[in-house]
């Protein structure tokens, strides 16, 4: 917008306002007043950018801006009242001047010539300087509303984090109290995942090839507590890897499945599935539904849902069902920019 208004301040300084002064006979004025024309002209460019830089400016700012703005709209009319009042001849008798038809015939044509360029210049300066001011509080709105967003996202991915390693740490601690032999692996991946999690946490996106492998690492990890009588399929199969995604986004319904999906006793079947093809992603799960109450339980997909409805609005489609024995969730971006 910059750019532009200074693309409009030179066609009015180097067009708009000499084509309008020509409709005056400008030239005799010069020739005779050549000292009065120069004057007037001055004060018009100058009457334009003050209007612009400050006048309009200060009315969009404090109540004391404000009062000044008005002063220096008062001044601006004071200043041209002076100007116009310089007598520079006194007409003739039954003369006219040739040219404009004079409006107001007690008035003198170079004085009808400063007030209405006065005005020309007042209104466009004013015209430009308010379009500029809206793009202004517009586009400070957006930033507003940016850090807005930005803060949110950082919630959501600051409760997320302890949310997860709460539940791997109890998965952790079951492996230990029943010297399970792959408590220890179990602890390695662990911290392997971790080290993401920190190397991650300070960024807004990665690579979607680096957040499937977490995924699998968190699938491994959780497959090392599971007996025979649950089953995990993955299938992964990323065209472009190195697509953006926010990290720490699809995990979450992963860990759901992993919380909801398993019994000790009764058979069940996890699957998971990310397809990546031209930039869209698609992304599902389905599990058994074993109810498990814990504090919290939604809290996940909930932060997901907004964290999406944040970074990808219009170009997300979401859906969770249930039918009381499957929980299934789909989840379609589009990635591309």
């Amino acid at each position: 917008m910059k750019n532009v208004s200074i693309y409009i301040d030179l066609v009015f300084c180097l067009i708009v306002l000499p084509v309008m002064v020509m409709i005056f006979p400008v030239e005799r004025w010069f020739h005779n007043f050549q000292w009065y024309v120069i004057t007037v002209g001055f004060w018009l460019y100058a009457l334009y950018f003050l209007n612009r830089i400050f006048t309009v400016p200060a009315l969009f700012r404090a109540k004391k801006s404000r009062w000044a703005g008005i002063v220096m709209i008062l001044g601006s009319f004071g200043i041209t009242y002076m100007l116009t009042q310089i007598s520079l001849y006194i007409p003739k008798p039954n003369v006219h001047d040739e040219g404009i038809v004079r409006i107001f015939p007690s008035i003198q044509q170079y004085q009808q010539a400063v007030w209405s360029l006065f005005m020309i210049v007042e209104a466009f300066s004013f015209a430009i300087g308010l379009l500029t001011q809206a793009n202004l509080q517009k586009a400070r709105r957006r930033a507003v509303e940016a850090e807005r967003d930005k803060a949110e996202i950082e919630l959501y991915k600051a409760q997320i984090k302890p949310h997860f390693m709460f539940n791997t740490l109890n998965s952790l601690y079951g492996l230990f109290l029943t010297h399970d032999g792959k408590a220890l692996e179990s602890l390695e991946k662990y911290i392997s995942m971790l080290r993401y999690i920190h190397t991650t946490s300070m960024r807004d996106f990665v690579a979607i090839s680096e957040e499937a492998d977490y995924i699998r690492q968190y699938v491994a990890l959780q497959s090392l507590r599971l007996n025979e009588m649950t089953s995990v399929k993955m299938n992964i199969d990323i065209e472009n890897d190195i697509l953006q995604i926010p990290p720490m986004l699809l995990v979450t319904f992963v860990e759901n499945c992993f919380k909801h999906g398993i019994s000790p006793v009764e058979k069940s079947i996890i699957s998971i599935s990310i397809k990546e093809r031209n930039g869209n992603l698609e992304f599902s799960t389905d599990n058994r539904i074993f109810p498990v109450k814990r504090i919290g339980e939604h809290m996940g997909i909930e932060n997901c849902r907004k964290r999406l409805e944040l970074l990808y609005p219009g170009k997300h489609v979401m859906t969770c069902d249930s039918d009381g024995t499957f929980y299934r969730v789909k989840l379609c971006i589009n990635l591309s920019v």
